[in-house]
C-alpha cells in the first residue's frame, strides 16, 4: 500500500532574511527557521559569529556583516541577498541593543544609539527588503518587547525605541497590504539572552526587575520563545507572542502608564542612593560588539 505524500512544511524552500542573528533569538529564529527547511541571510555586526551560526544550519544560508542604521549597506545586502537566492519571502527585524539607568544621568550617544538600532534600524531594513517583500508577497516580522506595551523607569532609551518600532510596523502593515505583503510585530518578554544577562550584572538595575509583579518579573528560556515567533511566521502573524500571558496585556494597556508611574515613584526612591554605580554603556556582548564597531568607525 503506497503511503501518503509527505507535506511540504510552511517554510520549507523559503527565504528568511534575520537581522541581528549572531547572537540571542536572532540566532536561534536562525536556526530554527533553517530547521523548517527555509534558506537563511544571516545579517548582523559580528562576522565571526555569524559565521559561527551559518556553520550549524541545516539548509543553503549565506551571511552579511552590516549595521542595520546604515542605509547605503543594507541596500546593498538586500540587492546581494536577493541575487544570492532569488528571492526574498520573510524578514525578521530582529537587531537590537539596550542600555539602563536613569535618563538625567544617560550618555546622549549611548541614548540616540539605543533608539537608532531597535527603531531607525527596524525601518531601514523594512525600506532595503520592501521591493522583494512586495514581488514575493510575503512578510515582514518587526520585534518589539514588553517594554512597548509597558513603560518602565530606568529604561527611557529602550521603551521609546520599542515602542515607536511597534508603531512603525502597525502604520505600514497598512501601506503595504494591498501589495501583499504581511506585517507582524512580535513580542517577547525577559528572555535569557546576553542582554538581559547583561543588564543584571547590573545591581540597581537586577533589583528593581525582581520586584516587577509577576510573570513580568520572571527571565524566560530562548528556546520556546523563538518556536513561538516562529510559529507566528509561519501564520504570517500580525501580533507574534513570545510568552503566552502577553497577549492579555493589550487590552489593558492605557491603564499601564499611571500603575507603573505609582509603582515606580516607590521604587526610585529606595534605588536612588546607589543610582551613580548604575553602568551607563550598552549591555551585554551584542552592546559590546557595537561600542567596538562605532569605536573603528570614529
Amino acid at each position: 500500500m503506497r503511503g501518503f505524500p509527505k507535506r511540504r512544511a510552511p517554510l520549507d524552500g523559503q527565504v528568511a532574511v534575520v537581522t541581528g542573528a549572531a547572537r540571542g533569538v536572532g540566532e536561534l529564529l536562525a536556526r530554527k527557521l533553517s530547521a523548517r527547511g527555509a534558506r537563511v541571510a544571516l545579517v548582523g555586526l559580528e562576522e565571526e559569529e555569524l559565521k559561527r551560526v551559518a556553520a550549524r544550519l541545516h539548509s543553503d544560508r549565506a551571511h552579511w556583516y552590516a549595521d542595520v542604521t546604515d542605509h547605503t549597506a543594507m541596500a546593498g545586502v538586500a540587492a546581494e541577498v536577493e541575487e544570492c537566492f532569488g528571492a526574498v519571502d520573510i524578514v525578521v527585524a530582529n537587531a537590537g541593543v539596550a542600555s539602563g539607568g536613569p535618563f538625567a544621568d544617560s550618555d546622549p550617544e549611548v541614548w540616540r544609539r539605543v533608539v537608532e538600532v531597535n527603531l531607525l534600524g527596524g525601518a531601514v531594513t523594512a525600506r532595503a527588503f520592501l521591493p522583494a517583500l512586495m514581488e514575493s508577497r510575503g512578510y515582514f516580522l518587526q520585534i518589539a518587547s514588553l517594554a512597548a506595551l509597558v513603560p518602565a523607569p530606568m529604561m527611557t532609551a529602550y521603551c521609546a525605541s520599542k515602542s515607536g518600532a511597534e508603531a512603525f510596523a502597525h502604520s505600514l502593515r497598512a501601506e503595504v497590504a494591498h501589495h501583499g505583503v504581511r506585517v507582524g510585530v512580535g513580542y517577547l518578554s525577559w528572555t535569557d539572552t546576553d542582554m538581559v544577562r547583561g543588564a543584571d550584572q547590573d545591581e540597581v538595575m537586577r533589583e528593581l526587575r525582581g520586584r516587577l509583579p509577576w510573570p513580568a518579573n520572571r527571565t524566560y528560556a530562548p528556546g520556546p520563545a523563538a518556536e513561538r515567533i516562529v510559529a507566528g511566521i509561519e501564520r504570517r502573524s500580525a501580533q507574534v507572542y513570545a510568552q503566552g500571558w502577553l497577549r492579555a496585556i493589550r487590552p489593558v494597556r492605557g491603564c499601564l502608564p499611571g500603575l507603573v508611574a505609582m509603582a515606580g515613584t516607590r521604587e526610585m526612591r529606595r534605588a536612588e542612593p546607589r543610582m551613580a554605580g548604575v553602568r551607563k554603556g550598552l549591555v551585554g556582548a551584542g552592546g559590546a560588539a557595537d561600542e567596538r564597531e562605532r569605536t573603528q568607525r570614529n
